[in-house]
């Protein structure tokens, strides 16, 4: 299979025009195309940068032209679930009509939409691209092949990256961010590049936070580690 990863900014897209003029953001979460009516359905996580924000945009979103329906699944501070339809946009039949297809989730933010595609022959990449190119602005960011064992890897291992996600996602945004700076810094290096002291005045807080704050994260990450190398272990065996 041959990977590409393209920054796409498509002319008949309501979530690009939406993030184009509102400052929120859309995460597929799940999509089916169905392509005897040649509609997209796709349930949206959308962020905004406050409440008011948020509901701008899906007012603006809710009104655009192209799009087929709009439901409110949750919502809950600056966050929101939609239930969404477009119709088939030119990008994606440029993009189905040479064979391609999606390989994973989009985002959508400021105007552009990352896509992850793929294609079974490294012979209609170039043409693909081409037709895309006719209607569409992007910018391929990587492109790459990958061999079928590559593939079963990420198909047999997926569980364990399902468990090191969740391990990052049950971080407090203070835990995260005393770890990134803690690594940066160098603060688990032999010897140490910086001391607890230095992060402590770096947050403005006690040793005892700081050093707290980094065992709760280690706690947390390490743990989920642990059951993905069970994972990575029962898949080899």
């Amino acid at each position: 299979m041959i990977s590409v990863t393209l920054e796409m900014v498509q002319y008949d897209c309501p979530y690009i025009d939406t993030t184009d003029e509102h400052e929120v953001s859309f995460s597929a979460l799940q999509w089916e195309f169905d392509p005897s009516v040649a509609r997209l359905d796709t349930r949206m996580l959308v962020e905004g940068a406050d409440r008011d924000t948020l509901a701008a945009g899906i007012g603006a979103l809710e009104a655009h032209p192209h799009l087929h329906g709009c439901e409110l699944r949750s919502k809950e501070g600056a966050l929101a679930c939609l239930d969404t339809a477009i119709g088939e946009t030119d990008a994606m039949a440029a993009i189905r009509d040479h064979g391609g297809y999606v390989t994973g989730p989009f985002h959508i933010e400021a105007g552009s939409e990352r896509w992850h595609i793929g294609f079974d022959s490294a012979g209609v990449v170039d043409d693909a691209l081409s037709a895309l190119d006719r209607h569409n602005e992007f910018r391929v960011l990587e492109r790459e092949s990958t061999a079928n064992t590559q593939l079963r890897d990420l198909v047999a291992n997926a569980e364990a990256a399902r468990s090191l996600i969740e391990g990052c996602r049950t971080l407090s945004p203070t835990e995260r961010r005393t770890l990134e700076v803690a690594v940066r810094k160098g603060y688990f290096r032999s010897p140490r590049d910086t001391t607890l002291a230095d992060l402590a005045g770096e947050f403005d807080v006690s040793k005892p936070a700081v050093s707290k704050n980094l065992r709760r994260a280690q706690r947390k990450l390490l743990g989920r580690a642990v059951d993905a190398l069970g994972d990575l272990d029962a898949n080899d065996e």
